[in-house]
């Protein structure tokens, strides 16, 4: 029974989540916290950190971490497999209608649509990633919500880097850990 539900919930995660992974953080989130309460609001964190850092998509990563740790090897099977046959069909599907109809001003006007919706859900898993890193104890109430400034600094100098210097992801990622390494072995006090 949990395979099946594991390959179903990641199917329609893969089924409906345009746009790539970041866009699927938030279907992700919803079956995995909300439905089935695999994870916990913390344990999603770490799991968005382990997909960004693993090679491969981001979906793909996401159900392969959550079905073995649900269900282990078969389970990541399951899932895994659940999250990557809607792209296989879609985009034989869909590449099979571009080749054919590619200069109609309706496909041109369908592709131009979805682009506002994707960056909605990319902000959107942005939001849910980023605010309980800041607030660890939750939002409510916002007045005595414990704030964590040593991660807003990582992230404020992150985005820094990334948009004004155009360092690299990799080299960010880098720089932070090595950062948190550093104040977590008590060299650094933040």
């Amino acid at each position: 029974m949990i395979y099946a539900q594991l390959f179903l919930a990641f199917l329609q995660i893969g089924a409906f989540s345009f746009g790539g992974g970041y866009a699927a953080m938030p279907l992700i989130q919803a079956q995995v916290i909300e439905k089935y309460a695999w994870l916990t609001q913390n344990d999603f964190a770490d799991l968005v950190t382990i997909a960004e850092m693993t090679p491969g998509p981001i979906a793909v990563n996401s159900a392969t971490f959550v079905g073995n740790l649900v269900a282990g090897i078969p389970g990541a099977l399951c899932a895994t497999a659940g999250v990557i046959l809607p792209s296989c069909i879609f985009v034989t599907v869909l590449a099979l209608l571009y080749t054919k109809y590619r200069n109609l001003s309706l496909m041109q006007g369908i592709l131009g649509s979805l682009r506002p919706a994707v960056v909605a859900m990319i902000f959107t898993a942005g939001l849910k990633i980023l605010i309980p890193a800041l607030f660890p104890e939750g939002l409510l109430p916002i007045a005595s919500a414990k704030f964590n400034a040593r991660i807003a600094v990582y992230f404020l100098v992150a985005l820094f880097l990334l948009r004004k210097t155009k360092s690299g992801p990799i080299k960010v990622m880098v720089g932070c850990g090595v950062a948190e390494l550093i104040v977590q072995t008590g060299l650094l006090y933040l």
